[in-house]
Parts: structure tokens; sequence; C-alpha cells
């Protein structure tokens, strides 16, 4: 069986009438199955891209076993779901075990049904794979070669501070500490805040940036706007917090949009793909042929660092990463550690 390949906004509509909370079908006075997924979402403070996409798989799992209602459905009908996305679809192994995740919290979250045959389902083995490094020679032509300013001091900002590319475009205001070059990185993978270092190089450019921000801000307060998002519902416990300085966005948008759950117009961050759509230009113009993307940047921190010298535990810190074994993926592509050795034809006389 085929899953359905039909966008997901055209199908909502139909899923949202004919799936209700307690069967397939439509009851006006109980709240309806993707109703309740969003609801418990939000409850837990999930992202918005968590949202969407566990809504999407959800609804996915659904189309693919003709409508039924997961309550009647049980561990062949799992399996048998990721299993095609596996043999029909070719998906990644992370893809697959998104798609589990999202209904693992279907079923325990929502449904309240707490099966245990859900821990037996097999999960795809993610391969172990080496990141793409840059040398120093391609990331300086890599630089040269972004075009757009801004988007050349971001992709500066990736590569001296280590960030993930949607932890820049989230940066506030507040965070940034130009006097002892840190950037304090809040609810960064795994909803956890560490601190990262500001480039020394960068602390005039981040200045004359934090100064176009306080412009277009005053700009936006004289005109009766200047508010911003703010997460776990801080607008609510702060109600003058969204209109104040620091929580502005580092790099706001250019212009406004509307907030996709609350409806509020405001501004926005600078959106990711232009940075990453600016990074491939740049790769192109620049004659690398490896596969380089923003997230190519925080690989060359981390091997860069290790390469001069430092520990890995500070590696790992500034990474944020909760293991030092995920930091030592580093060490493999420096040909360090344990495995460490010369070949025998440098040995060579």
């Amino acid at each position: 069986m085929l899953i359905h390949s039909a966008p997901l906004s055209s199908i909502v509509s139909t899923l949202s009438n004919n799936i209700s909370a307690g069967g397939g079908n439509a009851c006006g006075a109980a709240p309806r199955l993707l109703d309740q997924v969003v609801a418990r979402i939000r409850v837990r403070h999930y992202s918005l891209r968590t949202e969407q996409a566990y809504v999407g798989w959800i609804k996915r799992y659904i189309l693919f076993h003709g409508k039924r209602h997961p309550g009647g459905m049980g561990k062949a009908e799992v399996e048998a779901f990721l299993s095609s996305l596996a043999v029909e679809r070719l998906v990644a192994a992370s893809t697959q075990s998104q798609a589990l995740a999202a209904l693992l919290f279907l079923y325990r979250e929502v449904l309240g049904q707490d099966l245990p045959w859900l821990d037996d389902v097999v999960r795809a083995k993610r391969p172990l794979r080496l990141p793409t490094v840059l040398t120093s020679d391609e990331l300086r032509r890599l630089i040269g070669a972004v075009a757009d300013a801004e988007c050349a001091f971001v992709v500066q900002l990736l590569y001296g501070s280590g960030m993930r590319l949607l932890e820049a475009m989230r940066l506030r205001v507040k965070d940034v500490e130009l006097s002892r070059c840190e950037i304090v990185v809040r609810d960064g993978k795994g909803g956890k805040d560490r601190v990262t270092m500001l480039p020394a190089k960068l602390v005039a450019p981040m200045r004359a940036q934090l100064a176009r921000v306080a412009a277009l801000h005053a700009a936006e307060i004289e005109a009766g706007r200047g508010g911003v998002w703010l997460p776990d519902a801080l607008a609510v416990k702060y109600p003058n917090a969204p209109r104040l300085l620091g929580w502005q966005y580092v790099f706001p948008a250019a212009g406004l949009s509307v907030d996709p759950r609350s409806g509020a117009q405001r501004r926005h961050h600078l959106d990711e793909k232009r940075i990453q759509r600016a990074v491939k230009r740049a790769a192109q113009a620049a004659g690398i042929v490896k596969p380089v993307s923003p997230h190519t940047l925080r690989h060359c921190f981390a091997t860069h660092l290790l390469e001069a010298g430092y520990d890995i535990r500070t590696v790992q810190e500034l990474l944020g990463h909760s293991d030092v074994s995920t930091t030592m993926i580093y060490t493999h592509v420096l040909n360090r550690g344990g495995r460490g050795v010369i070949s025998p034809l440098d040995r060579a006389g």
C-alpha cells in the first residue's frame, strides 16, 4: 500500500471532519482527534515545527490505513506503516524515527494507551556518518563568496560560535554580551541553555547590528507595534516584555508576518532559508565540491578547535552536547585518539 502523496494542506479538512475522538464518525460535541493532538502538543510546550511534524505523520498514518481511527489499530498497523516508509519510500532512519515518535505521542499522550508493544517496535538503525568539514582555505573562500552582507555576518557567526542555524536566528538582544564576548544560547536542542563565544572579530559588526535593531525597534514602537513572540507563555507573565528591546531578535525579518498559532501580526526573525540559500550559492561560487550547508560551519568550528589543541570537554560544552561521545565524532575526522596512527607509507624511508 502506498502512502498518500497529496499535500498535507489539501487533506486537513477531510481528516478533521472524518476523524473524531471516539471513532470514524464526526461528532460535534467531542473534540476531533487532530485537535486533541494539537492541544496536547501545546500543553507540553513543543515547538511549532514539532507540532507540524507530528500532525503530519499522524495524518499520513491515518490515510495509510484508509482513515481508520488509531484507537482501533495496534502494533501490526504501526509496523506496516513504518515498514512502508523504509521499503517503498526509502526514507532515512532519522525520518522513520520521527514518524515513530509522532505515533508514540499519539497513543500515549492523546489516546492514553500505554501499550508495551510500542517499546518493541523495531527502530531503524541510524548509520554512522562522518561530518563534512572544510579546510581553513575552503572556509575563507566560502565566507568571501557570500554576496549578501547580513548573510555573510551570520555565516561568520555560525563558524565562530558553533551555534546551530536556528539558534542564531532565534538569538535575542539580551543574550549577547559584548564586553565578555559571550553569547547565551537559550532553549537549544533538548531545551538546554549554554554559553558560547562571540569572536572578537565580530564584536564591532555585532555592535552595529544591535544598533540597527534598536533603531528599527524604536520605529516600530513609534508606529504602535514592536511586539515579538515570547516562549512558554512569558508574554502572559510579563505583558510588557514583548515590546522591550532586550527581547527583540538580533536578526529580525525585513517585514511583518502573522503568527500561525495566535494570528498576531509582528516581526519574526530572519528566515533561515535565506542563509541556507546564501551558503549554497557561495559554495558553488567558491568552487567547493563538498556538500555544504550552514550546519557544516558547526562541524568546522568543533574540528578546528580540536586541531588547535583545545580539550574535547571544552568543545563539548561549547557545542551543548549532553554526552562527550557525540563530540568524539570529530576526533575521527582528525584521525586522533586511540585510532590515530601514522601510515606506514609515511614512515618509509
